[in-house]
């Protein structure tokens, strides 16, 4: 037979657990999946090292050796995707205001021209640039040089225009009609309405998707390679052919992916936060 409870015992309440928040949770997924591509970045370079004659250089040594110049290589990663980023929003957003003006012929100009840009594919965007812009642009006597790397800037920048359009079209219709019929029964001009009524509740919304962009546009800046710009994949096949070990192909590859998922992870991961934060409740 079960014995009564005591009745001076009393209930005991357990502290709360702490609510674990995304930012938190971002942190851990980065270390670990930082700890994991160290572990195995030194995976590699054990077993090549093992490969390796007794007489050449370990394989850690000449991927330290090597690692400055790639990591320069892979800022200038960076650079392209920034310049080609600002230039491709700068008239993507002009691109999308386009799509939802009151002119029929402006529509339809710039529907076809975000639907041709949007759809082609970069390389081949890449190489048209490439060959179709000049090498100098003549202006009186001023004569501006046209680099490789700022066409290919260029090539990039145009899908990046074609994406943002859409971002800026669809968050310019994804306001309510409703705030867009007051504005004009106040007498408010299309202008006005659209930079300071529409737009501002629009950055929220287009903020996310133009940082996935921004990490895509980034993980697509090794194309200009192979139109012959010099940056990371070059350097890193230069690298690679200065040593001819074929041992270090894989690991000098395996370095420079790391570098673009350390840099693009977290961005993904900001890109969930803050879809999360400017979710929009219906």
């Amino acid at each position: 037979m079960r014995a009564p409870p005591n009745s001076t015992d009393l209930p005991v309440l357990l502290p709360m657990a702490r609510p674990v928040r995304a930012s938190e949770i971002g942190k851990v997924e980065l270390g670990r999946a930082g700890l994991w591509a160290m572990l195995v970045v030194a995976a590699i370079g054990l077993i090549g090292e093992a490969r390796a004659a007794p007489s050449d250089p370990g394989l850690l040594a000449l991927l330290w050796k090597w690692a400055p110049l790639i990591f320069q290589g892979f800022l200038f990663n960076l650079l392209v995707s920034f310049l080609s980023m600002a230039i491709g929003t700068a008239a993507g957003a002009v691109l999308g205001l386009a799509q939802v003006s009151l002119l029929p012929q402006v529509r339809q100009a710039s529907w076809f021209a975000t639907q041709f840009f949007r759809n082609a594919p970069w390389l081949v965007l890449l190489f048209y640039c490439m060959f179709l812009l000049p090498f100098e642009i003549r202006l009186f006597d001023y004569v501006i040089p046209l680099p490789a790397w700022f066409k290919a800037t260029i090539g990039l920048a145009l899908p990046v225009m074609a994406n943002m359009a859409e971002i800026v079209r669809g968050g310019v219709q994804s306001v309510p009609a409703a705030q867009l019929e007051s504005a004009e029964a106040l007498a408010f001009t299309r202008r006005q309405i659209l930079w300071q009524i529409i737009l501002p509740q629009c950055v929220t919304r287009m903020t996310p998707p133009w940082m996935n962009l921004y990490a895509i546009l980034t993980m697509a800046t090794p194309l200009i390679s192979i139109v012959g710009v010099q940056e990371s994949m070059s350097l890193t096949r230069a690298a690679l052919n200065a040593e001819g070990r074929i041992e270090l192909l894989v690991p000098m590859y395996l370095m420079l992916l790391v570098w673009f998922f350390l840099y693009c992870y977290p961005i993904a991961r900001w890109t969930i936060r803050l879809e999360r934060r400017f979710a929009v409740k219906i």
